[in-house]
């Protein structure tokens, strides 16, 4: 069996934030803004200080022959994992994802 990476692309919203959560988010928002977004095995998150939504990228080795579903729902663990660590709880999860052995990059001037 050969394996690949999947690049994860996780869209959700945090679920009700206290004000004490909020605080806390915003003091360190600026640690994860557009600017830091990376696939990483880890993860990223990213979210704006108005904190209506998060994003997360993940990168998931995985088996050519897993399903999509079972991708998605490694990332989602990792996801739902991550934005805990930051003191918050997620809803409404959607996940999109890219075999990266199937991105073509194009170079001018080639």
């Amino acid at each position: 069996m050969s394996s690949t990476t999947y690049q994860v692309l996780i869209k959700g919203k945090f679920a009700e934030l206290s004000d004490e959560q909020r605080v806390a988010l915003q003091a360190v928002a600026s640690r994860h803004d557009v600017f830091s977004a990376r696939f990483t095995e880890e993860g990223t998150v990213t979210y704006e200080r108005a904190l209506n939504g998060f994003t997360f990228r993940v990168l998931i080795p995985a088996d050519e022959k897993d399903p999509e579903a079972v991708v998605h729902a490694m990332a989602e663990e990792l996801c739902t994992a991550a934005v805990r660590r930051l003191g918050a709880d997620c809803r409404n999860l959607q996940s999109v994802s890219t075999d990266r052995a199937s991105i073509k990059i194009n170079r001018k001037g080639r």
